[in-house]
């Protein structure tokens, strides 16, 4: 007997005939993993169930990053919304135009998001809980213990009930020649009375483990920064008379100067950011009522920084209620329309034109949280 297996969303189908108990393909295999990879991660799930080999398909990582790869250039990447309120709202949102399209529960007391995703993982973590990767498409999630810069934070806050020094922020990104995931702290050591110009720790998921780089950045941070992931490599704001950009190969597990910013005499930090727009490392500068957004070439030579485009932020005065706000841009949707969030997290997430230079409302939170761009994947942090 034959029976057809349709994804119904989809329309695709395999033919598969069941033999006794076993299901046979009536398809070669590789023609099948390539129907599956079309597939977006919820029906692959279910998949999972129709045979040992389609499990054991799925759950090979050349299958994950074969279907990332493809549903990234599929549907691009989606908007979420990471609700960091209490425990009857803390949730991530997958938003697209006005409307939720679904909402996935944390299993976290976590307050911070790391910036962006990684391969669909979130990184969530806050001072004095442990720190959570999560993969919303899946629901898989992995609890990290806290580092001995957390617990630095907390033994301080126990102490004088508040802190006196700008925290660091946690960065989050994968090693691509080992395919690894690694959470990393970098943080200036004067401030804590410790040696050498700063410290960084990574954790190791395969020990369970934090440990101390014997070499960290030669540079001081600007600690109130978030860093950002792109293609094997953490980035951060340097401390210096001139700003600069510091990088930080997960692999090799280095940090370098890759150039200064296009704008290295900005006085006060909070007007200025740096992103991931369209896979490109960006910053920007808010000198109002303009801000700037550069895109980082690395073939650019002695003038790497591209302008992007230039916001007028004028009308942003009637959804944010002053002037001097700088925006942080989330990701560019459809090549023409920029994402736009501020520091105030209960303000509209905006996208603003890139041809007509107008702007609209995408939605308003009615909780805390983060926006960040996100691809679904079926990914874990504890992949080989």
């Amino acid at each position: 007997m034959l029976k057809r297996h349709r994804s119904k969303r989809h329309g695709s189908s395999v033919v598969l005939k069941r033999h006794r108990s076993s299901v046979v393909e009536l398809l070669p295999h590789d023609v099948v993993e390539l129907i599956l990879e079309r597939l977006p991660v919820k029906p692959l799930l279910r998949l999972k169930s129709v045979s040992k080999r389609w499990k054991s398909t799925i759950e090979s990582h050349r299958f994950k990053e074969r279907q990332f790869i493809r549903r990234k250039q599929s549907r691009g990447i989606d908007v979420l919304f990471v609700s960091l309120g209490d425990d009857e709202t803390r949730g991530m949102r997958i938003v697209l135009g006005s409307s939720i399209v679904w909402m996935v529960r944390l299993p976290t007391s976590c307050t911070v998001v790391c910036h962006g995703s990684c391969d669909g993982l979130l990184c969530l973590y806050s001072l004095e809980n442990p720190s959570f990767v999560v993969n919303p498409a899946t629901r898989w999630h992995q609890s990290f213990p806290l580092s001995s810069y957390q617990q630095l934070i907390f033994d301080r806050l126990k102490i004088k009930g508040a802190l006196d020094i700008t925290c660091a922020k946690l960065g989050f990104g994968r090693d691509k020649v080992r395919g690894t995931y690694k959470p990393v702290w970098l943080y200036n050591s004067s401030e804590y009375g410790l040696e050498n110009i700063t410290t960084c720790e990574v954790f190791d998921f395969s020990t369970n483990s934090w440990r101390f780089l014997h070499q960290a950045s030669p540079y001081r941070i600007l600690g109130d920064h978030y860093p950002v992931y792109l293609d094997g490599s953490l980035y951060w704001f340097t401390e210096c008379e001139e700003t600069k950009v510091l990088s930080f190969d997960l692999h090799t597990e280095t940090f370098q100067v890759i150039s200064k910013t296009p704008f290295p005499h900005v006085r006060d930090p909070e007007d200025f950011t740096m992103c991931i727009l369209d896979n490109r490392l960006c910053v920007s500068e808010t000198n109002w009522p303009t801000q700037v957004i550069w895109s980082f070439d690395s073939s650019g030579g002695m003038d790497p920084w591209k302008k992007l485009c230039s916001i007028d932020l004028t009308e942003t005065i009637s959804w944010y209620g002053k002037a001097g706000s700088t925006l942080f841009p989330i990701a560019i949707l459809d090549k023409t329309k920029l994402l736009l969030h501020s520091r105030s997290n209960l303000q509209p997430v905006v996208i603003y034109d890139l041809q007509t230079k107008s702007y609209g409302v995408l939605f308003t939170p009615t909780t805390r949280g983060s926006c960040v761009f996100y691809s679904e994947s079926l990914f874990s942090a504890l992949s080989n």
